[in-house]
């Protein structure tokens, strides 16, 4: 005689980090999984305690722009230029032409040096070794640049409410011209040693995928966005710098999966390049500081400023009562806001997607745990 029984089942819990290498950072995520699918994730976030935000009432204007080196620490150029930004947009400065064009260039090898970050990484996920290799070998050679121009490999200290510390080095064309071949080779060899390649497109392809409404909605920003094929990009939206000079393409992608999150960086790497040549061509010399006082007081009053970040939009909201420290500093972080987007992502994927689908997000914990 048959027996019929009822079976229940039961979601498991799975941890995943704060010490777990494929996380990035000290972040931790909860996964509920149903045999080799993930029913839900629940991200945990706060490990790192940085405290930027309360820091920054504390210190002068000049010394904030450190604290901002440290948010997004791959990018610590473009963390610089929004606070300075947000200061020069409350003062009503005008910061000399050849200090926008030094700007806008540091800001565009910064984005490279962190697109190579993330392809490395990125690849590693996938279970590549080779691609780190080439993305290291060539960050380093834009790192070095840095350091000759600021005087700090990272956590630079460069930019300045006004303009910049210090002209460029007298070597400086000479560095770039020994630079820019080598990172176009780099981005050429990344697109094929990846980009369409078998094993990656299998594992990348129609995973984690969000469509652009989706993204706008949960505030999704930079290249995780326009993976969606939503057009936004702020250096065209609401141009800052000199970038409405320039010529420019905004890549695009039209799915919104973890194939088109690394397309999208890969293109934006070229586009950078571009960038970089036509502000060697313009730049000319002048001065690279505003005549300002060393120590700035900005009239009492609040001003929001962002810019384009290779994570996507940085906002600053800055209060100011007069004084040489701000009231307040409210940062609105683009990989806090793009992993608002983790759940609907990992919803149905497999377990062993789920450390693609993180990668591919591109977080950096600095900004999440500001």
């Amino acid at each position: 005689m048959a027996i019929n029984r009822q079976l229940d089942t039961l979601d498991m819990m799975l941890n995943m980090g704060p010490q777990h290498p494929a996380t990035h950072g000290v972040f931790r995520m909860v996964l509920w999984i149903d045999g080799e699918r993930i029913v839900d994730v629940e991200p945990h976030i706060g490990y790192l305690h940085l405290g930027t935000e309360k820091l920054c009432e504390g210190e002068q204007y000049s010394q904030i722009i450190t604290l901002f080196d440290r948010l997004d620490y791959v990018a610590n150029f473009n963390n610089e230029l929004v606070i300075c930004a947000a200061a020069e947009k409350l003062m009503g400065l005008e910061v000399p032409e050849r200090a926008l064009y030094i700007r806008t260039i540091l800001c565009e090898l910064n984005r490279i040096a962190s697109h190579m970050l993330f392809y490395g990484t990125f690849a590693l996920d996938a279970g590549a070794m080779t691609p780190v290799l080439y993305a290291f070998k060539e960050r380093e050679r834009i790192q070095s640049l840095f350091e000759a121009v600021s005087g700090a490999r990272m956590m630079h200290n460069y930019f300045r409410i006004g303009g910049v510390k210090q002209d460029l080095p007298e070597d400086f064309y000479d560095r770039m011209g020994r630079l820019l071949d080598p990172v176009k080779r780099t981005i050429e060899e990344a697109d094929d040693l990846v980009t369409f390649n078998e094993i990656f497109l299998a594992r990348t392809r129609d995973v984690g995928a969000i469509d652009g409404k989706t993204a706008l909605g949960l505030g999704l920003t930079g290249p995780n966005l326009r993976a969606t094929g939503v057009d936004y990009d702020l250096r065209k939206a609401e141009p800052y710098l000199l970038y409405d000079r320039l010529d420019f393409s905004v890549p695009l992608g039209d799915r919104g999966d973890c194939w088109d999150r690394f397309w999208v960086r890969i293109r934006e790497m070229e586009e950078s390049v571009r960038l970089v040549e036509q502000c060697l061509q313009q730049m000319q010399p002048g001065p690279v500081m505003a005549p300002i006082r060393r120590i700035s007081r900005p009239p009492k009053g609040e001003v929001f400023a962002h810019a384009e970040n290779p994570r996507g939009d940085l906002g600053v909201y800055l209060v100011s009562s007069g004084a040489d420290r701000p009231y307040r500093v409210k940062i609105r972080p683009p990989s806090f806001c793009n992993l608002m987007s983790l759940k609907h992502m990992m919803r149905n994927a497999y377990v062993a997607d789920a450390v693609l689908i993180l990668g591919s997000i591109d977080i950096v914990l600095g900004e999440v745990d500001r």
